[in-house]
């Protein structure tokens, strides 16, 4: 998915330190994305930029596209991350310049590692269904690992870790859960799992203390650690948690999302990841004139042209709050 504003502001992240727990709710903004669809961009925002290598969430739906094209992203670039398609209903059609074709349904994982270079496009395919709901995710690589090979996965068969006497399930859709491990390639410690609870399921999920959490609220009713959301929300939660308790008013799901603090300096703008003005600078002139990030096939309609860089010079600082 890409950053569609055509002034991204540049976000300056990592090098933070460590926190306790917090229950800290995140402002989200809507944004919209390509023709017909409209997102709540959770992260980075005014208040947190990152969570742990976690560096970009958008959540939207459910929309009723039955007389609508649904999601139409066309062909953009990526450097220094990985994007994460995560869905509960609908289908999103993923092309890129390594020739990469394939259909996202609900519950598999869309694993893109863009490396020091790709492109993609996003796109409801011909006779989608009628809901499109789901999540849109970005890890940073980390300094030794933002130059690997470029390359897409398609995960249907994820692990699952069940807990409250059967009334959670949780996918882990990358990264390690309670010893369940997603087949997802990552290249720092993380974590991310799609929750399902249960009306009235009342229980605790084991964490791992060294991690940072935040919980994004899908669809129902959630107690998270006493702090009740609705869906759409996000919920950082700090370090040094053993478990999280979870309580659900209704039937209702959400996604954890984890990691080690990210310590390294980054500037994130449009749908660059990278470590100097510079870098993002060549990046995006690249896009505009040469074949770097390669040729997308197959999608009908141009590809999307890189904003304008900011009147200033882009430097990668600590997250500021």
């Amino acid at each position: 998915m890409s950053n569609l504003d055509t002034r991204p502001a540049p976000s300056l992240c990592g090098g933070t330190g460590r926190t306790g727990p917090v229950r800290d709710l995140q402002p989200g903004k809507q944004v919209p994305l390509g023709e017909s669809t409209v997102v709540r961009r959770l992260l980075p925002n005014l208040g947190r930029r990152m969570v742990g290598a976690w560096c970009f969430v958008d959540h939207y739906g459910p929309d009723d596209i039955v007389d609508q094209p649904g999601m139409q992203v066309p062909p953009h670039p990526h450097m220094g991350l990985q994007t994460v398609s995560w869905l509960h209903a609908g289908e999103v059609l993923h092309r890129d310049s390594l020739g990469s074709l394939q259909t996202v349904r609900p519950r598999e994982l869309g694993l893109m590692t863009s490396g020091g270079a790709i492109a993609h496009s996003e796109e409801s395919p011909h006779g989608h269904g009628p809901l499109l709901h789901g999540a849109q995710l970005w890890v940073a690589l980390p300094a030794e690992h933002r130059h690997t090979a470029a390359h897409f996965e398609h995960h249907t068969d994820l692990p699952r870790v069940t807990g409250g006497n059967g009334g959670l399930t949780a996918t882990v859709v990358l990264g390690e859960l309670d010893g369940a491990v997603s087949p997802g390639t990552t290249y720092s410690p993380l974590v991310g799992a799609d929750l399902a609870l249960t009306a009235t399921t009342d229980t605790r999920l084991p964490l791992d203390p060294d991690f940072e959490y935040a919980a994004l609220t899908i669809s129902g009713e959630t107690e998270v650690d006493g702090v009740r959301l609705a869906p759409g929300a996000l919920l950082y939660l700090g370090c040094g948690r053993t478990d999280l308790p979870l309580r659900a008013h209704s039937d209702s799901s959400l996604m954890l999302l984890g990691g080690v603090p990210f310590e390294e300096q980054i500037v994130m703008w449009w749908n660059f990841v990278g470590r100097t003005h510079e870098e993002i600078a060549e990046a995006r002139s690249d896009w505009m004139d040469t074949t770097r990030f390669g040729t997308v096939h197959g999608y009908a309609g141009p590809r999307l042209p890189a904003p304008d860089l900011p009147p200033v010079v882009l430097k990668p600082r600590g997250r500021e709050r």
